[in-house]
């Protein structure tokens, strides 16, 4: 049992709905294994009430900070402006860091949990073509991390082209002329592709794009963060594709949420074994 005191470093997590959050389970255990003096409360925050909560409720100065999720992550790019390109890029923010001085900081992990997932599972994005079906928020987190990572073409296709242009224009300033927006969902011809649609979270749903179209030796990555497999990687592996999930996204950010909050030592140690977080997160 978490035991709060006087000293208890307080963190929350901001979202409307919040029931559905796993965040308090996870990090409350995390600090009371590694005997840390803090605890994540969740807080049900209407999307209306954020400015004024940033403006009044983050003065205690016994506030590290918060996790956010829908509908507080494009506002609060909006409102804090952060400088990690790739919280610029996506126009959003999911972690809010209070420095001593009351100063609000906020990031996005979204892009290197996506990024340390393709490490984990030894997907290499240097000089690969990479394409990105989908150029909602996951797609633009998603896109922008793989741009640092030097791919040789990142195309993006969105079947409102509109958003496709919009993002490739920001990625532009990244790694120039290597992002262009694909004319299709066609996945001939490149090494990665990343699903950041949300087709397939319905057994109903159409798949995004052909997997009989995939190179052989394509890789596929589906955002969607299941740990079970969706339609579309199953018909992937039928076809003895690599094709992972978005389960590991989720699992990869955790080290770097307490490294942004302070808890370096305690992120250096467990990332290398996050067998942990994984059973936390998707328990048996």
């Amino acid at each position: 049992m978490t035991r709060i005191t006087g000293s208890t470093q307080v963190f929350y997590i901001l979202g409307d709905p919040v029931a559905q959050v796993r965040a308090p389970e996870v990090y409350n255990h995390l600090f009371q294994q590694h005997g840390i003096d803090a605890v994540v409360v969740p807080l049900k925050l209407p999307a209306a009430a954020l400015p004024g909560f940033l403006e009044h409720g983050m003065r205690a100065e016994n506030i590290g900070g918060f996790w956010a999720t829908i509908p507080h992550k494009s506002q609060l790019a909006t409102l804090l402006k952060p400088g990690d390109p790739v919280a610029a890029i996506a126009g959003a923010v999911n972690a809010v860091k209070r420095h001593i001085d009351g100063r609000l900081e906020g990031a996005l992990f979204d892009g290197i949990g996506f990024v340390k997932g393709l490490d984990h599972f030894g997907m290499e994005v240097r000089s690969k073509r990479v394409l990105v079906v989908g150029a909602g928020g996951g797609g633009h987190a998603v896109a922008a991390a793989l741009a640092q990572r030097s791919p040789s073409t990142l195309a993006v296709f969105n079947r409102t082209r509109g958003r496709a242009e919009s993002l490739v224009s920001r990625l532009r300033a990244l790694i120039g002329s290597a992002a262009v927006v694909a004319e299709g969902d066609d996945p001939a011809g490149f090494d990665l592709i990343v699903n950041c649609t949300s087709q397939g979270l319905k057994p109903d749903d159409a798949l995004p794009f052909d997997p009989a179209r995939l190179d052989t030796g394509a890789a596929v990555v589906d955002i969607i963060m299941s740990k079970q497999p969706t339609l579309l990687l199953q018909a992937c592996r039928a076809r003895g594709l690599q094709a992972e999930a978005g389960f590991e996204m989720l699992v990869q950010q955790v080290p770097e949420f307490l490294r942004f909050f302070g808890f370096d030592q305690v992120a250096t140690s467990m990332q290398s074994n996050l067998s942990e977080v994984r059973a936390l997160l998707h328990p048996k």
